[in-house]
């Protein structure tokens, strides 16, 4: 903690067991929990709060005012959770009155040059490669991957679970346990190579697949997908995730590939 080289705010609260490389500066009114490291030269603004046993690597910049012309001020904090990486030069900024936070939640991988904006929900165990850039008031829910190079639209849902292929624009929002890729956003998939690595059984992935089949590849419209799915598919966990998903999508759904090739 003692690093000379280091300019911390007095009004900081810093665990003792935190480690400041060279060159790192930190406002006031920050926390960062026990078992941190502070890369050189990272900069942590007014209102952060880091978690536990977090490694932030040279060049981030964490809790800078919102990127958004309507900010006026107001009191808003970065709310970073135990156990995250933040790669070189990522930046996440604070929050609005919106919301008046950004939050990044546990085990959670943020890649080189990755941008979360004001008001952005990322997940638990969440990964985003390098690049990657969420716009305001985005949601990513837990277990979601975010390919290098992908831009988030403001206020789109990525489901929990999804995958979303490398340089692939998204402005719609992304249904749990899917893979998305191509322009326009489209659905190429079951996320089944992920959901096996943690622990979903074939029976649980093999009814997710009957349902999107339903949704993505059938000719009916989400609403009639909705209606069938409802009708016709056994009530688990993962089918009401995803009618709940669809039911609060304020962006709309991705479209099935197929459809988009016959427009």
């Amino acid at each position: 903690m003692n690093q000379p080289l280091a300019y911390v705010n007095p009004q900081a609260k810093i665990a003792a067991n935190v480690v400041i490389e060279p060159f790192v500066c930190i406002d006031k009114n920050v926390i960062i929990e026990e078992g941190t490291w502070i890369g050189s030269n990272v900069t942590i603004l007014e209102g952060t709060r880091i978690g536990k046993n977090c490694k932030i690597f040279p060049g981030a910049v964490i809790g800078a005012i919102p990127q958004d012309l309507k900010f006026a001020g107001e009191d808003t904090i970065v709310k970073i959770g135990n156990n995250v990486i933040i790669r070189e030069f990522t930046t996440i900024n604070r929050g609005t009155k919106a919301s008046y936070e950004t939050v990044v939640g546990d085990n959670t991988l943020l890649m080189a040059y990755v941008h979360v904006a004001h008001d952005c929900v990322v997940g638990n165990n969440v990964v985003m490669a390098n690049a990657a850039m969420l716009a305001g008031h985005v949601i990513v829910d837990d277990w979601a991957i975010i390919g290098g190079m992908v831009p988030v639209l403001q206020f789109c849902h990525i489901g929990a679970h999804s995958i979303i292929a490398g340089r692939t624009g998204v402005a719609k929002d992304v249904p749990p346990y899917t893979k998305a890729a191509r322009e326009p956003l489209s659905y190429v998939g079951v996320n089944s190579i992920g959901l096996r690595r943690r622990g979903f059984s074939i029976e649980v992935i093999n009814k997710i697949q009957e349902i999107y089949r339903i949704i993505f590849l059938k000719s009916y419209n989400v609403s009639q997908a909705v209606e069938i799915i409802e009708a016709k598919v056994e009530a688990t966990p993962e089918r009401d995730e995803i009618l709940s998903f669809i039911a609060n999508s304020s962006r709309g759904i991705m479209k099935g590939y197929s459809k988009i090739r016959e427009k």
